[in-house]
């Protein structure tokens, strides 16, 4: 596992990039989104994100001293945000209009700064009525997490309406997940409204799961942890 960390330097005029170890992770710009991904068998785990300034170094080349000094600026909820879109995923998609909602400092030259670890993992991915299963042969399941609800419009939209698939900001974690299925060498969950909830009526939501397959030795040590 690596921790992984993504600093995206903003202004009004143009943007700057200090990019991350290409051995271990690639991102691809775009004027509205930024694109971070693992690699394959791998998932995104977000440990922290910032959008701001928390130092006078970071995005500081050619900057003036009067747009670095705040370094108490960050904006609230970027955490949030950051793992809505990727907590969890192979791949994910950051809008950059959903981070520039509001200025936590105007004058102040900011960025965006993100730290995730890419997790070995197999991702499970069942549709709003179909049934979870979860397999690991003569090893045990361990959950990394689980969310339930929907967090974009592709996945589980085959055949359903738009208004079904719009809302894109529904997304619960799944505690029954890890409780039902770990330690267990087969495990199945309905992703249904009546085992999760309803995180978002009127949308058509679905499972997601990232687990790992370990011995049964080594579950029972963590579990004790």
């Amino acid at each position: 596992m690596y921790l992984i960390p993504f600093t995206f330097c903003f202004n009004s005029g143009g943007q700057n990039f200090v990019s991350p170890p290409q051995c271990q992770v690639r991102l691809l710009l775009s004027v509205l989104f930024k694109i971070v991904l693992c690699f394959i068998m791998l998932l995104i785990s977000v440990q922290s994100a910032l959008y701001g300034r928390a130092d006078s170094v970071t995005c500081s080349e050619g900057r003036p001293a009067n747009q670095l000094s705040n370094t108490m600026c960050s904006q609230n909820g970027i955490l949030d945000l950051v793992k809505r879109s990727c907590e969890l995923r192979q791949r994910c998609r950051i809008d950059m209009r959903d981070v520039r909602t509001s200025d936590p400092c105007v004058g102040t030259y900011k960025y965006l700064q993100t730290n995730f670890i890419c997790l070995p993992a197999i991702q499970d991915v069942t549709c709003e009525g179909s049934t979870a299963q979860l397999r690991c042969g003569k090893r045990v399941i361990f959950v990394y997490g689980a969310y339930y609800g929907r967090r974009n419009r592709r996945t589980c939209s085959e055949g359903r309406p738009q208004s079904q698939v719009e809302n894109v900001n529904c997304i619960n974690p799944a505690q029954r997940v890890p409780q039902r299925c770990n330690g267990r060498h087969f495990c199945s969950i309905e992703a249904s409204n009546s085992v999760f909830g309803d995180p978002c009526y009127g949308t058509y939501k679905y499972l997601e799961v990232a687990y790992v397959c370990i011995c049964k030795f080594f579950y029972v040590s963590i579990s004790q942890i």
